[in-house]
């Protein structure tokens, strides 16, 4: 069967698959690695894949078309999100009309919204695959009848939609390699990374229960399933076979190190086989990691760890449900990873159940107060299927009443929460601050400076600077914008 699967654009820099669906704050893109997967099963199948990666290209809607109609689609295949879901049936709508070819969506927003999709689509939706979509689109490639198929939505001949029983979750020790064959790491930027890299997924699921996090909640389970260490090395050199050019490797399992015993396991194979020195590779943490974990990934040729502070007091924790943390546990990670050479990016959050300007004001002063490297401060992410969107909306603190508003009209991340002792725009105006008083500090410009070690480091730095200052030109023309007055 001939089949497409599509990234599709969104706006200039929109990034689809990350945490939060939007053109980041800082200008970064995201590897599709879950759809390239399931293209790598397709292809192993004997299916003829294309892959069309319009959002990290910014493709025009037409060049999309354009492209998907060269694929001459039997299937096509689009990952669809919360605010891109109209744009998103309009581009299925259109390629239905032009091509005749069956359309299946995936990923978190329809995985949550089913119902919701089919009746906004009114027919340019054929199937949705629910969470786990891998084994799904095989069973639709092998043309297995819909009534069959775990996991699947869709529209019967009689006009009613149509949900099959969930499908269990998969091995992921049974898996493929993603098919980076089908994509240029080079088309996916960001300032944090050694340029060029490749993300890597060491397991699927999360084992914690986060209030806001869609992943666990809508797709990959909280149970961690970890793939053998071997494994996971084995795509290491993959990758460096595919893409010799490739600088660094990126797990971007939720938790790496949440698995002990698979982490110390990778760890000690990729010394084994000398990988260390070969390419270094960063990876996601929560700040309750086991401490004694960390020499044994510096010396494995970890660089950088990706870490959730979240927040500034312990009472946030509580209120998201983020488990077993606390401020002087983040505080204590912070200062070992410093102390043995990591480079820390610290993620922040504003905005959780209870919060006011004062609490914001002590995350803000805690990101300041630790070893950082770099920070990313966001609202608190709000999809529909988490607990925190039933929470919110149960109790009229979300302000979008459509999809598209999840996003301002530049394409940015919006604020969707917004309570009676803090609205959404003091928390966007707290984010700001935020940024603005940890980089803006001397001694952290002169930190970021003094670990420039490379030519690489230097353009990374300059990348990251442009992002910056690219943002908050944005918002300071939008600012100042003249009114538009109507007739």
């Amino acid at each position: 069967m001939n089949i497409v699967l599509l990234n599709p654009s969104y706006g200039e820099n929109f990034v689809r698959v990350a945490r939060w669906a939007a053109k980041s704050r800082g200008r970064v893109q995201r590897h599709p690695e879950y759809l390239l997967t399931a293209a790598q099963i397709l292809i192993n199948n004997g299916d003829s894949v294309s892959f069309i990666e319009a959002a990290a290209r910014n493709f025009s809607m037409e060049e999309t078309i354009a492209a998907c109609q060269k694929g001459s689609p039997e299937l096509l295949v689009i990952h669809a999100t919360t605010p891109s879901i109209y744009s998103d049936i309009d581009l299925a709508r259109q390629l239905k009309e032009r091509t005749g070819c069956r359309i299946a969506f995936v990923g978190q927003h329809v995985t949550a919204e089913p119902d919701n999709t089919f009746l906004i689509a009114r027919g340019a939706v054929d199937y949705i695959c629910r969470r786990e979509y891998d084994y799904t689109l095989l069973d639709l490639a092998n043309q297995r009848i819909p009534e069959e198929i775990p996991g699947l939505s869709w529209v019967a001949p009689d006009g009613n939609i149509r949900h099959n029983p969930d499908r269990p979750p998969l091995d992921v020790c049974e898996l493929p390699f993603p098919a980076w064959q089908l994509v240029k790491p080079e088309w996916y930027p960001d300032a944090g990374k050694k340029f060029p890299f490749l993300t890597l997924m060491t397991g699927r699921g999360c084992n914690n229960a986060c209030s806001f996090c869609r992943d666990p909640q809508l797709m990959y389970g909280h149970c961690l399933r970890s793939r053998r260490p071997e494994q996971v090395v084995d795509e290491m050199e993959y990758d460096l076979k595919i893409h010799p050019q490739i600088r660094e490797i990126m797990f971007e399992t939720d938790t790496f190190a949440a698995d002990p015993v698979q982490a110390t396991a990778v760890c000690e194979e990729i010394l084994r086989r000398g990988l260390n020195r070969r390419i270094s590779w960063s990876c996601n943490t929560r700040v309750n990691t086991d401490l004694t974990l960390l020499p044994l990934m510096k010396k494995a040729g970890c660089r950088m760890l990706m870490t959730g502070f979240e927040f500034g007091y312990d009472e946030a924790f509580k209120a998201v449900r983020k488990g077993r943390v606390s401020i002087e546990m983040a505080r204590a990670f912070a200062e070992r990873a410093h102390e043995l050479g990591f480079i820390v990016h610290g993620c922040f959050m504003i905005g959780a159940p209870g919060e006011t300007r004062e609490t914001a004001r002590q995350t803000i002063d805690f990101a300041k107060s630790l070893p950082l490297d770099t920070i990313q401060i966001t609202g608190i992410a709000v999809y529909p299927g988490t607990a925190m969107y039933e929470w919110a909306k149960k109790e009229g603190f979300i302000l979008a009443r459509d999809w598209r508003e999840w996003l301002t009209p530049e394409g940015e991340q919006r604020t969707i929460v917004s309570y009676p002792q803090l609205s959404a725009a003091e928390i966007d105006e707290l984010i700001d601050m935020g940024l603005k008083e940890f980089y803006l500090r001397p001694v952290q410009m002169w930190r970021m400076l003094i670990s420039i070690r490379s030519f690489g480091d230097f353009l990374r730095k300059l990348y990251g600077l442009k992002a910056f200052l690219n943002y908050f030109w944005e918002k300071f023309t939008k600012k100042n914008r003249p009114a538009v007055k109507s007739l």
